[in-house]
């Protein structure tokens, strides 16, 4: 990002797993820069998704760094994801045909469960595999594919964990990190939320605030999709050897299982 200091702007890392994020400050103006962001940032940028986009620009390297608003504010903590607004912004993201078009247009497939599992089943260690609970539910999933057709597949984000949710001083409500956005089912964003930060006792209520019914075939999907996502953090955390986050990930594998045994 040498290109930016030599035009006077002053550079910190805004985190993130990739590293490739900074705030930039100049004359008290402050931006939110990336570099390789997907052009997928525009579309999520015109519908009030994320903090408004400033500019994009190819710097000398030949790289692409995108400029938004920089937005004080803070991450939702779980208790607040069990509301409305997060219900709603959720829906209209899954509803929006502009976010659908532009996904297709950069010519991303559907990723339907077959790939979903073969891509998990392929991957795992032989630790990950070595474990009763991951085995039980590599079975459950091979033996209970969803079966939604795909022309009610939606844009989804793919990790709608609480720290993806910023709100500003300004009380607006955003969800970033699009980097594992996929055309599917959005049962998969739905579960993960149920699962992690409802009580199954509000899952009605707060499917109803998102605006569908809560019936036997999207629990199967949810429960699913959620094993699934649930069994990949434990790859992930293995890998990173992690292990107490890993043992955490199993917990919760475990308790996925358990639930809904009628399903």
């Amino acid at each position: 990002m040498e290109h930016f200091y030599q035009l006077g702007w002053t550079l910190d890392s805004a985190g993130g797993a990739s590293g490739e994020a900074y705030m930039a400050e100049q004359d008290g103006r402050k931006l939110f820069l990336k570099r390789n962001s997907s052009p997928f940032l525009t579309a999520l940028s015109a519908e009030g998704i994320v903090p408004k986009l400033v500019w994009t620009k190819r710097i000398e390297t030949g790289e692409v760094v995108t400029a938004q608003h920089w937005k004080n504010g803070r991450e939702l903590v779980q208790d607040e994801m069990n509301s409305n607004r997060v219900a709603k912004l959720l829906k209209k993201i899954h509803s929006s045909k502009q976010l659908l078009n532009m996904l297709k247009r950069m010519e991303m497939k559907p990723m339907h469960p077959e790939l979903l599992f073969k891509k998990i089943n392929s991957s795992l260690s032989r630790h990950v595999l070595a474990n009763r609970t991951v085995r039980k539910s590599l079975t459950y999933l091979e033996d209970n594919m969803p079966t939604l057709d795909s022309r009610f597949y939606t844009v989804i984000h793919g990790d709608v964990n609480h720290n993806n949710w910023l709100l500003s001083d300004q009380d607006e409500l955003y969800l970033v990190d699009w980097e594992g956005a996929m055309i599917a089912d959005p049962a998969i964003d739905i579960g993960m939320i149920l699962y992690t930060y409802v009580d199954e006792q509000n899952w009605a209520d707060w499917l109803s605030m998102y605006g569908i019914n809560d019936t036997h075939d999207l629990k199967k999907r949810m429960k699913w999709y959620t094993l699934i996502q649930a069994i990949a953090m434990v790859e992930w955390y293995e890998e990173k050897k992690r292990y107490q986050d890993m043992n955490d990930w199993l917990h919760f594998l475990s308790e996925v299982m358990n639930r809904n045994v009628f399903i």
